[in-house]
C-alpha cells in the first residue's frame, strides 16, 4: 500500500480507540474487547466472514506458540513454588537482613526478584507481602516503600520470556520470545545493579524519616526485631498453605536439588536455543510433576490449581490474535500508519517508538498493560517500519519505558492484590512511588540506549 485509504485508516481508528476505551475503563475483559470490537469494525468497513476467518487464521498463527509457552511457564513455575523451591531463598533474606532498615530495603529487592521468577506478579505479593510486612512494621518502615520496591524488582524481572509484556511484544511483532529476550539480558543485569541501588538510598532515606517522626513521636529507639521469629512465621505460613499436599509430596532433601538443576536446565535449553521455549517448558511440567507429586491424581489436582492463571493468559493472547488479525491482514494498520506520517513531523516519527517509550509509565495510568502492547505498539511499530526501523528495536524501546510500570497501573489485578494484602491505598501509593518508578524506567531506558538496544534516528 502507497497511499493511505481512508475508510481503512477510520475503520482502523475506530477498532483501537474503542477497543483501548474498553479496556481502560475496565468495562469488559480483554478477550471480549479484542473478538468482538475487530470483528464488528471489520464487517462494518465492508469485509466478509470469509475475510474474517482468513485474518483470525493468521493472527493465531503469529500467537500459537507465545500461548503455548505461557501455558507451560506457568504450570511449571506453579509447581516448583509448591515444591517450595523459592522458600528456603526468601527465608534466608529475611535472615541476612539483621532487622536492619537498610539491609531490610536491599533484601527487599532481591527477594521480589527471586519471587518474580514465575512472572506472575499475584504469586509474587502473595510471597513477599506477607512474609516482609510484619518486618517493616516492627521496624518501623513504610508499607509503601515495600510496594515500591517490590514494584521495582518484580518490573525488572517481568523482561523474561514468560513474563506479561515480552509475551504480548513478541505476539504482536512475530518475533520469537527467546530472540527478543536475549537482548535484554545485559540490561536486565544493569537494571538489578540499579534497583540496589535505588534500594539502598531509599533505605538510608527510611532511617532519616523514622528518626525524625517515629522516634520524635514514641520516644527512644525502635525495639529490637526477632527476625529468626519473623522467618519462622514465614515457613509456617508456607507450610500451612500446602498443608493438603505436603504429606503427599516427594520430601527427599534431594529433590530441591533436583528442581533447581531442573529449573536452571529448562531456562539453560531455551537460552541457548537448544530447544524452542514452548517444547522446553512442556517438558519441565512433564519432569517436575512425578519428581515433586506422587501419582496422576496429585499431580492432575497441582495441574488443575494452577491452571486459571495459565488459562487466563492463553486466552487474552488468542483473542489478541483476531485483534492483530484483523488489522493487520486487512491492511487497516498499515493505513493508519501511512496516515499518522501525514501529521506528524518527520523527525519525532522516526523517534516516535523512544517517545512512546519515556511515556511507557504515565501510560500505565490511563492504559492497561494490554492496551498498551495489543493497540498502541502495533501502531507504532507499523509508522516506525516506515522509516526502516526494525520491530526488535521498537518493542525494546517500548518495553524498556514501561515495564517497570506494570505495578502502579490501577489496571494492574496483581497491584490491587498487593494493595489489600499490605492494606495501602493506590492514591498514597502513586504520590509515593509513580516518579521514582518513572525516573527508574527513564535510566533503564538510557542503559538500553547504551547498550545498542535502540537508537535516536
Amino acid at each position: 500500500m502507497d497511499e493511505p485509504s481512508t475508510l481503512l485508516t477510520v475503520g482502523g481508528l475506530g477498532i483501537i480507540a474503542v477497543t483501548v476505551g474498553l479496556l481502560m475503563w475496565n468495562k469488559v475483559s480483554p478477550v471480549v474487547a479484542m473478538v468482538v470490537t475487530p470483528i464488528l469494525g471489520a464487517l462494518l468497513v465492508g469485509f466478509g466472514v470469509g475475510d474474517i476467518v482468513e485474518f483470525f487464521d493468521s493472527g493465531v498463527n503469529q500467537v500459537m506458540s507465545v500461548v503455548v509457552m505461557f501455558i507451560f511457564a506457568i504450570l511449571f513455575f506453579g509447581i516448583l513454588s509448591d515444591a517450595g523451591l523459592f522458600d528456603p531463598i526468601v527465608r534466608s533474606l529475611i535472615l541476612l537482613t539483621r532487622g536492619r532498615v537498610v539491609l531490610v530495603a536491599i533484601g527487599t529487592a532481591l527477594i521480589g526478584i527471586v519471587a518474580h521468577v514465575d512472572g506472575a506478579g499475584a504469586t509474587t505479593f502473595l510471597l513477599t507481602v506477607p512474609a516482609l510486612l510484619p518486618l517493616y512494621q516492627a521496624l518501623h518502615m513504610s508499607r509503601y516503600l515495600l510496594l515500591l520496591l517490590l514494584a521495582l524488582s518484580a518490573g525488572i524481572v517481568n523482561m523474561i520470556p514468560w513474563g506479561g509484556p515480552l509475551g504480548r511484544a513478541a505476539s504482536v511483532t512475530g518475533i520469537d520470545p527467546i530472540e527478543l529476550y536475549r537482548p535484554l539480558i545485559p540490561l536486565q543485569i544493569i537494571a538489578v545493579v540499579l534497583v540496589l541501588v535505588i534500594a539502598w538510598l531509599l533505605g538510608l532515606r527510611e532511617v532519616r524519616r523514622i528518626r525524625r517522626r517515629v522516634m520524635a513521636t514514641e520516644g527512644g529507639s525502635p525495639e529490637a526485631v526477632d527476625v529468626r521469629q519473623i522467618a519462622d512465621e514465614f515457613t509456617e505460613r508456607q507450610h500451612y498453605a500446602r498443608a493438603e499436599i505436603v504429606e503427599r509430596m516427594n520430601s527427599h532433601p534431594a529433590i530441591f536439588w533436583a528442581n533447581a538443576v531442573l529449573a536452571l536446565g529448562v531456562i539453560g535449553l531455551m537460552l541457548a536455543d537448544i530447544l524452542p521455549p514452548p517444547l522446553a517448558f512442556m517438558l519441565g511440567v512433564a519432569l517436575a510433576l512425578p519428581l515433586n507429586f506422587k501419582g496422576s491424581n496429585l499431580q492432575m489436582e497441582r495441574i488443575r490449581a494452577h491452571a486459571p492463571n495459565a488459562l487466563m493468559m492463553g486466552a487474552v493472547i488468542l483473542g489478541a490474535a483476531v485483534f492483530l488479525g484483523v488489522l493487520n491482514e486487512s491492511e487497516m494498520l498499515e493505513s493508519v500508519a501511512l496516515s499518522t506520517l501525514a501529521v506528524i513531523p518527520e523527525g519525532a516519527g522516526a523517534n516516535l517508538h523512544i517517545i512512546m517509550g519515556v511515556l511507557g509509565v504515565p501510560m500505565d495510568l490511563l492504559t492497561s498493560t494490554d492496551a498498551y502492547y495489543f493497540s498502541v505498539l502495533p501502531l507504532v511499530d507499523a509508522t516506525s517500519a516506515q522509516f526502516g526501523i526494525g520491530s526488535m528495536e521498537v518493542a525494546h524501546a517500548m518495553m524498556a519505558g514501561n515495564v517497570i510500570g506494570t505495578f502502579v497501573s490501577p489496571f494492574s489485578p496483581a497491584l490491587w492484590l498487593a494493595l489489600g494484602l499490605s492494606g495501602a491505598n493506590l492514591g498514597q501509593h502513586l504520590r509515593y512511588s509513580f516518579f521514582i518508578i518513572w525516573g527508574f524506567s527513564i535510566l533503564v531506558m538510557l542503559g538500553a540506549l547504551t547498550l545498542g538496544l535502540f537508537s535516536f534516528h
